[in-house]
């Protein structure tokens, strides 16, 4: 008897350790999935044009494919290529991570100046292209394009939360990753799904609502959703300018050079009046100025010389991004 009660005592130990274990990583993956709010609004912002143009019918598998790409993206390749990482080059996270931000600021400047200069796309289809084809054709194209659009926030996102997670072994680190990109992909994609279905809901409403306050809801639903998706694309540009600067200021400093993150906090510390919001704000706004400078900066380059790399590299793909 005295033999089970040590074990029960044992196994109650183990389970202690175990639920304090996932209270540990489900902190840890709050916090990081909260480090990389930017790059979700920028995904789930640029998602719903993939469905553009498509039958109603075909929208939530496309996205269901979409999404199944993301976990496979993030669980399968990132994964492990972050623990790697973490065990065998550390050193590298802060290089990668600017690496990353400039490619945030240099989408969410190239979007600014599209709506300041706006320039002819000669679309003709949902793809941007005069002959649409085979719509399975089509759709298999934008698919494709999609996961890779993926495959780069991914990779920002799992960077961004490798960087904030502190983690005592190994396995701590793999359950926090794992986690955060369990709850990103099926935040971002179930609201994309949402999003894009909300207009067909609203129309639904419209024809079939018995009510006059139902049907006036829908009709609402259907005008309001345009002015949605406009008002996602802003925060989405507005965000990942933010969340770049940061960034880039952040890992900086991990780096060895303080001045820039210690000027921005000086500032924001003289001119918050010790009001913790109004720093913050401060400290966003620097941030966005700086990431859109550094944005029109590598335009050119990203122009002139990625672009041209990344079409001999994967078919001219990269447009798929924007």
């Amino acid at each position: 008897m005295s033999g089970l009660l040590a074990l029960l005592d044992d196994v109650a130990g183990i389970a202690k350790v175990a639920a304090a274990s996932v209270d540990d990583v489900a902190a840890a993956a709050a916090k990081a999935g909260s480090k990389t709010a930017g790059v979700l609004i920028d995904d789930a912002a640029v998602t719903p044009k993939y469905v553009h143009g498509f039958e109603p019918a075909r929208e939530l598998p496309i996205i269901w494919r979409i999404a199944r790409g993301s976990f496979f993206n993030k669980l399968v390749i990132l994964l492990p290529a972050a623990l790697l990482l973490a065990s065998f080059a550390p050193w590298m996270v802060p290089p990668l991570l600017i690496l990353g931000g400039s490619y945030l600021c240099f989408e969410g400047a190239e979007k600014i100046v599209h709506v300041l200069m706006p320039h002819d796309d000669h679309s003709g289809g949902p793809d941007g292209s005069h002959d649409i084809g085979d719509p399975m054709h089509l759709e298999e194209q934008k698919i494709k394009g999609a996961i890779k659009t993926d495959f780069i926030l991914s990779a920002e996102i799992m960077t961004i939360a490798l960087s904030v997670i502190d983690s005592p072994n190994i396995w701590m680190q793999a359950a926090t990753l794992a986690l955060v990109g369990v709850m990103i992909t099926v935040a971002v994609y179930g609201a994309v799904a949402v999003i894009v279905k909300m207009d067909d809901i609203g129309l639904w409403l419209s024809q079939v609502g018995r009510l006059g306050l139902t049907r006036a809801l829908g009709r609402g639903i259907v005008k309001f959703m345009p002015w949605l998706l406009k008002g996602l694309t802003i925060v989405g540009t507005a965000a990942m300018l933010w969340v770049g600067g940061s960034i880039i200021i952040h890992s900086l400093a991990q780096m060895g050079w303080h001045m820039p993150e210690e000027t921005i906090h000086d500032i924001a510390v003289a001119y918050g009046n010790h009001q913790p919001a109004l720093e913050w704000m401060i400290t966003a706004g620097i941030d966005f100025v700086l990431g859109l400078a550094w944005g029109l900066v590598l335009i050119p380059v990203g122009v002139k010389i990625v672009a041209p790399i990344w079409g001999a590299l994967f078919g001219g793909e990269k447009s798929e991004a924007h």
